[in-house]
């Protein structure tokens, strides 16, 4: 178990042509209520199920575990997540 510090940052200028790699990540919400949200994510090859709390009052940081299951769970899982909006 562990907290999770929240670091945002706003990149601006030509950023894209320093970009050595992407990959495609897939990701979905069992659950996105503030108090609990439940995310599933496939990136690349390995899956990962991960459970968030509420925020604290400046935002900045909140409870977090995340947990690597097989791509064939996540997958599965993905398929019946919260629609997208």
């Amino acid at each position: 178990m562990s907290i999770e510090i929240e670091r945002k940052y706003l990149v601006k200028g030509d950023f894209k042509k320093f970009a050595v790699k992407s990959y495609k990540i897939a990701q979905g919400f069992l659950s996105s209520v503030p108090e609990r949200t439940v995310r599933i994510r496939v990136n690349e090859e390995k899956g990962f199920i991960t459970v968030k709390g509420i925020s604290n009052n400046s935002g900045t940081s909140r409870f977090e575990w995340e947990n690597e299951i097989s791509l064939q769970e996540a997958k599965s899982l993905l398929q019946i997540c919260e629609p997208s909006i």
